[in-house]
């Protein structure tokens, strides 16, 4: 039995934002390229991810958000939302296939299918807050299929890690008055989208960084903040918002991490999955744009998580 899922959609790709526009669908084709030159296809169970659906979706960001994201899909060309962020005519198809992926790797884990996934997803997620686009991001995935952990399948309290290079403001947003999340976070500031340094939620373990921040601090902040603080909370499902725009050749942020330090971390989440009686994890793409160190770090990742 294989144990790790790596969960997409080929109409993930057909999201665009124009020409020169990092987020595009080059950063899936990269990643899927990687994957098979290093034969981790041969190890992974592949799933099709799902549309989520409005119930689903209404977890995490009010109905009338939805609609007002469907009333913005332009028949053709390329509508912006805000100087970062647009729609063209398969936006929100592709949108919904990245929630739905957080979906399906919640149902897939937690009926014991598999341990762990990989969602290899875009639009990413962690900047939509519950009735804004930004960012990049459209739908809140990470959240989405937290809350679908606890909704649908009862769970009592899960994590969430994020270790993108910029700060998960929407994912704070939705569940900054939730206790039965706790967000453990490390993100480059001051820096889009300046926020979360401020935050004094008791279930926010939010680490700013200074620019030029290297792996020896960043392990440092895992252990010595994120590790205990998410052993207290004893979740019973951890998710992680996976954004490897960290990487020293990723020049969207000003972050010094490598490969061997995606590794690590996903190994120390994997430990306190266990100390915590499972296995449960779930995570999901966020941002990541030079495209070689994006594939190089993301394989290193789901290797770490399929124990290859």
């Amino acid at each position: 039995m294989t144990t790790t899922a790596f969960i997409t959609h080929r109409e993930c790709w057909l999201h665009d934002m124009g020409s020169f526009h990092p987020e595009c669908a080059d950063r899936l084709a990269a990643i899927n390229d990687r994957l098979i030159a290093a034969g981790l296809d041969l190890y992974l169970s592949f799933y099709d991810a799902p549309q989520a659906t409005p119930e689903q979706i209404a977890r995490a960001h009010p109905e009338s958000y939805l609609e007002e994201l469907k009333a913005s899909v332009p028949e053709h060309g390329i509508r912006h939302l805000d100087p970062d962020t647009a729609m063209n005519p398969d936006t929100l198809k592709a949108a919904l296939r990245s929630a739905g992926a957080g979906v399906l790797a919640t149902d897939l884990v937690l009926k014991g299918e598999i341990e762990n996934a990989f969602c290899a997803v875009r639009p990413p997620g962690h900047h939509a807050e519950r009735s804004k686009a930004m960012g990049f991001c459209f739908l809140n995935n990470i959240a989405i299929a937290a809350r679908h952990a606890l909704e649908a399948h009862g769970l009592e309290r899960v994590a969430i890690v994020d270790f993108d290079v910029h700060h998960g403001n929407g994912t704070e947003d939705i569940f900054r008055d939730d206790p039965r999340v706790l967000m453990a976070s490390i993100f480059q500031h001051p820096f889009y989208p300046y926020s979360g340094a401020d935050c004094t939620s008791s279930h926010m373990v939010n680490v700013p960084v200074p620019a030029g921040t290297r792996g020896d601090t960043f392990r440092q902040i895992v252990s010595d903040m994120w590790v205990p603080a998410l052993r207290d909370h004893n979740p019973q499902m951890i998710f992680i918002s996976a954004g490897f725009d960290g990487h020293y050749e990723d020049d969207m942020g000003s972050l010094g991490l490598v490969e061997s330090d995606y590794v690590w971390a996903t190994q120390q989440i994997k430990a306190v999955a266990e100390d915590c009686g499972h296995r449960n994890i779930v995570s999901i793409l966020e941002g990541g744009y030079a495209l070689s160190s994006l594939a190089r770090s993301v394989v290193a990742h789901i290797k770490a998580l399929a124990d290859l």
